[in-house]
């Protein structure tokens, strides 16, 4: 097996930082390149956020499709447990949401204490996220969910009357 160099370990550092900072801004073209010279395409920082977390965590819905049909592992959860899933959930960016499902993403997956992506999506009150999330999986919604659900949009229908 061969050795890095001191030299060549901080260029191979730097381009991993580079890679993530792109992932960031979406700039997919550039970082597809750099994965089929190589580079994993599950690459994380230091709390664990893949490629793929961070590039749907900024909403960069190309540079995302492109790491999944590269292989990115949909559900990898980072340092704190979360899935990228997750992430989008608490921003309430719907169209990520639906590649990642598209691509197999755990709507119920356990984020830590029980919370999954379609709690946060009810908690941070994204309701069409929510049901966009219920409607796409097999497995039937949590009685609380479904309940948490009916309340947020009867909530959000009463503001709008209200307008």
């Amino acid at each position: 097996m061969q050795t890095l160099s001191p030299e060549e370990e901080a260029r191979y550092q730097e381009l991993q930082y580079i890679a993530l900072d792109l992932a960031r801004n979406g700039d997919a073209t550039t970082l597809i390149s750099m994965i089929d010279a190589g580079l994993s395409v599950n690459l994380c920082d230091s709390k664990g956020n893949t490629l793929l977390m961070l590039s749907a965590y900024h909403n960069q819905l190309q540079c995302a499709k492109a790491l999944l049909n590269r292989g990115a592992r949909v559900d990898q959860k980072n340092d704190r447990g979360q899935t990228p899933l997750a992430g989008v959930c608490f921003k309430g960016y719907k169209n990520m949401a639906e590649l990642l499902v598209k691509y197999g993403a755990n709507v119920y997956e356990n984020n830590g204490l029980g919370a999954t992506p379609l709690t946060f999506a009810l908690m941070f009150g994204h309701r069409d996220l929510a049901k966009m999330l219920m409607e796409s999986s097999d497995k039937k919604a949590s009685k609380i969910s479904r309940i948490f659900f009916k309340l947020l949009s009867f909530y959000k229908s009463k503001k709008t009357f209200q307008k």
